[in-house]
């Protein structure tokens, strides 16, 4: 009860009124990030489509299908979509000493690890839901990977 007060009035006056404006300026980045992933994704089943149209090979459809799987764990592939949330650290660094915001890596990594798991379950539901069609007539099968990818972007 005898902090409650100094507290709650602190808050209301010295943090409440700049959330709004740091909410958005951390968004900046967190969407960038979020939107290369997403582009990312775009790129790769783009690639996937191509190499089938030329070979018409469902045996390397399967090899480059695998290798999507992979693309999360691919540091060298995500590194673009984490180095967009890095301008964290010069944002949260002028928090740092506004608010006494700590532990600016930790913040970072849980959004690059968001980030990771937002591509996993992106080539997770795309294999999914391209499984199926794989046996499809091959005539379909670029059709359909294109269909899904749109799917799964959506």
């Amino acid at each position: 009860a005898t902090v409650s007060e100094p507290a709650q009035k602190c808050c209301t006056e010295n943090i409440q009124p700049f959330l709004a404006s740091i909410l958005e300026e951390l968004m900046g980045p967190v969407s960038s990030g979020f939107t290369e992933v997403r582009s990312l994704f775009d790129k790769e089943v783009n690639e996937i489509i191509q190499d089938f149209q030329k070979t018409n090979d469902i045996t390397k459809l399967k090899e480059n299908v695998d290798q999507l799987m992979n693309l999360p764990f691919n540091s060298v592939k995500m590194e673009p979509c984490y180095l967009k949330v890095n301008l964290l650290q010069e944002l949260l660094q002028d928090l740092k000493s506004r608010f006494k915001v700590y532990h600016i890596d930790f913040v970072i990594q849980r959004t690059q690890n968001f980030m990771q798991e937002l591509m996993e379950n992106a080539v997770y539901t795309f294999e999914q839901l391209f499984s199926p069609s794989r046996q499809a007539d091959s005539a379909k099968v670029a059709t359909t990977i294109e269909k899904v990818k749109l799917r799964v972007l959506k």
